[in-house]
């Protein structure tokens, strides 16, 4: 499957007064790397809209292992695990220095047909066709 990372240093803005990172920054982070993912198949916000669909998350899980810190280096891994019916894709966050996993993540999205709002069951050729071809 299609896998991608990107390096992230913890800034201070990302805290919360407990001075880890605010649990709602997380899913910033995972869609960073999920907009890398995307622009390297070929299938970034902008073609999404010209294929016609739009791409609502509509599950997360977030499983925290260890908390993050200000200043702390990490890789955010973002990996597409399943596309048939609906576009799965699973994130790590690794801290730089010991690799160790800090969080676990799956978001799920489902393919929306942006003239009518209906819900595709399954997800239409823009994407499937280009992780096929790119695989």
């Amino acid at each position: 499957m299609r896998s991608v990372e990107i390096p992230i240093k913890v800034q201070f803005y990302d805290l919360d007064p407990m001075q880890v990172v605010w649990h709602g920054n997380y899913t910033r982070y995972f869609e960073q790397v999920r907009c890398e993912l995307m622009d390297s198949i070929g299938y970034n916000f902008h073609e999404m809209d010209e294929s016609g669909y739009i791409w609502p998350i509509v599950d997360i899980r977030i499983k925290y292992v260890r908390p993050l810190r200000f200043g702390q280096k990490i890789a955010v891994t973002a990996t597409i695990v399943e596309f048939e019916n609906r576009l799965k894709i699973d994130y790590r966050i690794r801290d730089e220095e010991t690799q160790e996993v800090l969080t676990k993540a799956t978001t799920i999205q489902v393919a929306v047909v942006a003239a009518t709002g209906e819900l595709c069951l399954e997800c239409p050729p823009a994407l499937t066709d280009r992780l096929r071809s790119r695989s």
